[in-house]
């Protein structure tokens, strides 16, 4: 499976990276918000991994966005925000599942296994 990951720290992100491709998923990594957005076009993705807090593009406006071009990806968002209004936001606006850092990576495993 292919996955867009997208990450603004750099420690989360390699080993969440490292994580997926240990599962035999092809991961590509963004950085922010407007490369997610280039890729999301310009690659068919299976899942995207989303942290919400993300710079020149937050990660709502991307899950926005990309619902709006009625994209079916699966999305789930990894993000500190943990407030409930933050969850429900987060899945109101169109997130399949929600975790929230700092997670263990074996629910992450499983999460993405669910949504894959």
């Amino acid at each position: 499976m292919r996955i867009l990951l997208v990450e603004d720290d750099p420690e989360v992100g390699a080993l969440v990276k490292e994580t997926l491709e240990g599962e035999l998923h092809a991961v590509d990594w963004a950085h922010d918000g407007e490369e997610a957005l280039g890729l999301a076009e310009a690659f068919p993705y299976d899942l995207l991994v989303l942290d919400l807090g993300l710079p020149r593009q937050d990660g709502i406006r991307v899950l926005k966005y990309l619902r709006q071009r009625d994209s079916r990806v699966p999305m789930l968002t990894l993000t500190a925000r943990d407030g409930v209004d933050d969850r429900v936001e987060g899945l109101e606006t169109g997130a399949d599942d929600y975790l929230v850092k700092p997670f263990h990576l074996r629910e992450l495993r499983a999460r993405v296994r669910a949504l894959l």
